[in-house]
């Protein structure tokens, strides 16, 4: 158990030492994040805070001992996700073409996951939707890390604390960049990747309570442990599509600029949708008859 800490421990220092180095690569680099549109930042932000992440996790991942079956094939496919991510940052590329690479990406790590095809046909269309979701609501400071560290700290219920603590660790040291005065932005590299790993781990620690689910119930339980992120696209894209836009055009319609439009301070959206979102967790584990301290009763 000593080690896990530690591992946690190496990992917050990675996300609060490398940051800054990472912050430089990216203005050498004009890896930037310019304001305008719909962006409401004031000050050209470095994109620097993915490659961070990626590589704390690639590093933990690497080193850690006996780190289960999953580890690497969630780390081989976040690489793909980050890699595409970056390239995206550089210059976009297709929609089309991120969405197959997620796929892929999603289906690599479901791939030795032992449950039945449909099954594995859903968490790769889950994984690889929750990807993209956690990119969409990456519009605020601190927003997707934070929904992130939730995320990490719900999922410490259903699974032991191997995988997700050194991760926990990890993105607490990032978010104090990007939060409450930012000095750096994930981009899609980060954004996208925050969302695979999450997703990725989740389905892992949570297929041996899904046992005897049929497809409905399976559904409901993806949507809950998808949380705010997911829940936000989908009510996004019909949105858009009953307005006869395309389902993937960006706009300021997301919960989090609603709640910033209505005058709101940063930190009072976050924590909404912090709380909004840890709720929603906590009723996926209770779903699975996983305790939940009892907040429910």
């Amino acid at each position: 158990m000593l080690s896990i800490y530690l591992f946690t421990l190496l990992t917050f220092l990675w996300g609060l030492i490398g940051t800054p180095i990472a912050i430089a690569l990216a203005q050498k680099f004009r890896l930037l994040d310019i304001p305008g549109g719909r962006k409401k930042h004031h000050n050209i932000m470095p994109r620097g805070a993915g490659l961070v992440l990626w590589s704390g996790y690639l590093m933990w991942a690497l080193f850690t001992g006996n780190p289960g079956v999953e580890v690497p094939f969630i780390a081989t496919g976040a690489t793909l996700i980050f890699i595409v991510g970056y390239m995206d940052d550089m210059h976009p590329l297709p929609p089309l073409l991120r969405l197959v690479f997620h796929l892929l990406a999603a289906a690599w790590v479901i791939y030795p996951l032992p449950v039945p095809l449909w099954q594995r046909a859903l968490f790769v269309f889950w994984i690889a939707g929750a990807t993209n979701a956690y990119n969409l609501i990456d519009g605020m400071d601190g927003l997707c890390l934070t929904i992130t560290l939730v995320t990490a700290l719900c999922a410490l219920y259903a699974e032991s604390r191997g995988m997700w603590l050194p991760f926990t660790g990890l993105v607490f040291g990032v978010l104090l960049w990007n939060f409450p005065q930012p000095r750096t932005f994930l981009g899609d590299g980060g954004s996208t990747l925050l969302g695979y790993i999450c997703s990725s781990q989740m389905a892992w620690s949570i297929f041996p309570n899904i046992f005897g689910m049929g497809f409905v119930q399976l559904s409901i339980l993806l949507l809950l442990l998808g949380g705010v992120p997911v829940i936000d696209t989908l009510t996004a894209m019909t949105r858009r599509i009953l307005h006869k836009k395309s389902p993937f055009e960006p706009d300021r319609g997301h919960a989090h600029h609603k709640l910033q439009d209505l005058g709101l301070p940063k930190w009072a959206v976050l924590v909404i949708m912090a709380s909004a979102h840890g709720a929603l967790l906590l009723c996926g584990l209770r779903m699975m008859g996983i305790p939940t301290l009892n907040i429910f009763g």
